[in-house]
C-alpha cells in the first residue's frame, strides 16, 4: 500500500519569519511553517547566533536575521509567529503590527490585562490579522465538538474541564519531541517565570483551560475559585458564570500522580458530549464521543490530521491570503483569556467570587 504524503504546497504562500528560536520554535513552529500547505519559512530571528545559525542549518528559512527590526523591514516578509517568552509577546506584536505584518502569537496574548488590551487600537487601525496560539482550537475532536454545540445540540446546560499535567510527561515528550537546543546567549526575561509556580501554570496551563472553555460556552463574566497546594500538587477548582447561563467547573491541577488527564463533559438539550484530549506533542486529535438524543447513537471522529499547530498557521494564512473567516483566537479571545485567568487569581487571593469586568492588572 502506497504511503500517503504531505498535500501539496500551494502556489501562493505566506511568507513568515519565527521570532525566537526557543523550544516552542523547535517542537512546532519550524516543523509547521515547513510543512504547511499555503504557508513557507520565509525567515528566523533570535538574538543568540550559534542558536540561530544551528535552526537556519536545520530548517533551511530564505532570511536568518538577529534583529527583529531588520526582519520587519524585510518587504518580502508578511507575517510573523511571536514565539518568545510571554513578557516579550506584547511590544513583538505590536512592533510587527507597526510594521505592516500579520501576527500569529504565542499564548498568553500577555500578562497583564492592559497590556493585552493596548494590542486592540493596533490591531483594528491597521486593518492586520492578530491571532493568538490556541492551537487546541485546530484539534478536530474539539472541533466536531464545537459544530454539535453550534447545531443539532440545543441549549446547553452545563460544561465541566479539567486540564491536569501530570508527573511522568517529560519523561513521555522527551520521547517524541526533536531534541531541544539551546544557547547560553537567549534572551531572558528580568524575571525567571518560574520563581512564581502558582503564576506559572496558571500562563502556560490555565490559559489552554480558559480558552476551551470559552470556545464551547462563550463570554465567562464571573468565576469562584479556590486553590490548594498539598504533597506538590497544585490544584484549582473553578466555578464558572457564563453570559449564557450555563453552569460551568474547571479543574487545573499540577501536576497529578497518573497519566496526562484532560477533557471535558458537556450536557446539551439534545445530547451530550465526553472529551479525552492527549499530551499536545502526541499530535494525537481528542477522542471525543458525541451523543445524539435524535438516534440513541455516540459518535466520533477520527481525526487523523492531528497537527495542530500546522493546522492553526493554515487557517491563520486563510485568513490572511483568502479572506477567509478568522478560525483561531482573535485579539478579543486573547484579552478575555489573560482577564479569565486574573480573575480566578484575584478570587482565590480573596476567597471570593470575581466579575471579569472588575478586575485590572496581572497574575
Amino acid at each position: 500500500m502506497k504511503g500517503k504524503t504531505l498535500p501539496k504546497k500551494d502556489q501562493r504562500l505566506l511568507r513568515v519569519g519565527v521570532l525566537g528560536c526557543g523550544p516552542i520554535a523547535q517542537a512546532a513552529h519550524f516543523e509547521s511553517c515547513t510543512k504547511a500547505r499555503n504557508a513557507e519559512l520565509y525567515a528566523i530571528c533570535d538574538v543568540a547566533d550559534d542558536l540561530r545559525d544551528r535552526m537556519a542549518a536545520t530548517h533551511a528559512p530564505t532570511r536568518s536575521y538577529t534583529d527583529y527590526d531588520k526582519m520587519l523591514a524585510d518587504p518580502e516578509l508578511e507575517a510573523v509567529i511571536v514565539a518568545t517568552s510571554d513578557a516579550f509577546h506584547v511590544a513583538a506584536a505590536l512592533r510587527a503590527l507597526q510594521a505592516g505584518k500579520h501576527v500569529l502569537c504565542e499564548k498568553p496574548l500577555a500578562v497583564r490585562i492592559e497590556d493585552a488590551e493596548s494590542l486592540r487600537a493596533a490591531v483594528k487601525s491597521s486593518g492586520l490579522t492578530l491571532q493568538v496560539g490556541h492551537m487546541k482550537r485546530y484539534d478536530a475532536g474539539l472541533q466536531a465538538a464545537k459544530a454539535f454545540i453550534d447545531g443539532p445540540m440545543g441549549q446547553m446546560v452545563a460544561l465541566k474541564a479539567w486540564y491536569c499535567d501530570n508527573t511522568h510527561r517529560y519523561a513521555m515528550t522527551d520521547a517524541v519531541q526533536p531534541l531541544m537546543v539551546t544557547s547560553k546567549k537567549a534572551r531572558r526575561p528580568s524575571e525567571d517565570p518560574k520563581a512564581d509556580l502558582d503564576r506559572y501554570y496558571m500562563l502556560a496551563h490555565g490559559s489552554h483551560l480558559v480558552d476551551t472553555a470559552r470556545y464551547f460556552a462563550g463570554e465567562i463574566v464571573a468565576v469562584d475559585a479556590r486553590q490548594l497546594n498539598r504533597a506538590g500538587i497544585r490544584c484549582w477548582f473553578v466555578d464558572v458564570e457564563y453570559a449564557n447561563g450555563v453552569l460551568g467547573h474547571l479543574d487545573l491541577t499540577v501536576a497529578v500522580r497518573m497519566d496526562w488527564h484532560e477533557g471535558f463533559q458537556i450536557y446539551g438539550e439534545q445530547g451530550s458530549i465526553l472529551g479525552k484530549t492527549y499530551n499536545p506533542w502526541y499530535f494525537k486529535s481528542s477522542d471525543v464521543d458525541i451523543f445524539h438524543e435524535s438516534d440513541g447513537a455516540t459518535h466520533r471522529v477520527l481525526g487523523a490530521d492531528g497537527h495542530f499547530y500546522r493546522r492553526q498557521l493554515e487557517g491563520f494564512a486563510d485568513t490572511i491570503l483568502n479572506g477567509a473567516p478568522q478560525s483561531g483566537a482573535n485579539i478579543e479571545d486573547g484579552i478575555a483569556s489573560v482577564r479569565a485567568m486574573v480573575a480566578i487569581a484575584q478570587s482565590v487571593r480573596l476567597g471570593q467570587p470575581v466579575r471579569l469586568a472588575d478586575v485590572a492588572g496581572g497574575l
